[in-house]
C-alpha cells in the first residue's frame, strides 16, 4: 500500500509541474518568429559589411592607380630629364583637360592626363612642380563613394609625390 500511495503522489505531482498543452498554445510560433527576427537583423548586417567592404576596395584600386599614375609620369621625366629639369613637364595648377600635343613633353603630359582620366574617373587632373633636382606630382580625384570623413575635402583625394629627378 506505501507503494501505491508513492505512484499516486508522483502522478498528482507530474501533472502540476507541467502545464497543459491548453496554456501553451502559441509560444512555438513566438519563438519561430524570434529567431526570424534576429536572423534577419543578422543578414541586414551582414550585408551593410559586404557593402563597406567593397566601397573601401573600390577606393583602396583608385589609390593605387594613382600612385602607379605618378611612377609613370615620373619615368617619363627621368626619360628626358634635361627638359623636365628646367620646368618642360610642370604644370602649375591642377590640370584636368589634356594638354595640346607638340613637343615630347607636351605628348607625355597629354598621354598621362588621358591615362589618370581613364584608370580613375573623368573628374581626375594632375599637377607637377619641379625645380632643377625636386619634383612634386600631385593626382587628385573625386572619390565620393568611399564616403570620407573629412567634412573639408569630403569627395576629393590627393595623392602626392616627392622625388628627386
Amino acid at each position: 500500500m506505501i507503494f501505491n500511495e508513492t505512484c499516486m503522489q508522483m502522478k498528482t505531482r507530474h501533472k502540476q509541474d507541467f502545464p497543459s498543452p491548453r496554456t501553451q498554445r502559441g509560444v512555438g510560433l513566438i519563438e519561430v518568429l524570434v529567431a526570424v527576427l534576429i536572423l534577419g537583423v543578422g543578414l541586414l548586417g551582414i550585408a551593410a559589411m559586404q557593402a563597406t567592404a567593397l566601397r573601401n576596395s573600390q577606393s583602396s584600386l583608385e589609390r593605387s592607380q594613382a600612385v602607379m599614375q605618378t611612377y609613370s609620369i615620373l619615368d617619363a621625366m627621368r626619360a628626358n630629364v634635361a627638359v623636365a629639369r628646367i620646368g618642360g613637364y610642370n604644370l602649375t595648377s591642377m590640370t584636368c583637360s589634356q594638354p595640346d600635343a607638340g613637343t615630347l613633353a607636351a605628348n607625355d603630359l597629354r598621354a598621362w592626363i588621358g591615362s589618370i582620366k581613364g584608370s580613375l574617373n573623368d573628374s581626375a587632373c594632375g599637377q607637377i612642380n619641379c625645380g632643377s633636382q625636386d619634383c612634386e606630382i600631385s593626382v587628385q580625384w573625386d572619390d565620393s563613394r568611399a564616403g570620407s570623413s573629412d567634412e573639408t575635402n569630403k569627395d576629393t583625394h590627393t595623392v602626392i609625390t616627392r622625388t628627386r629627378l
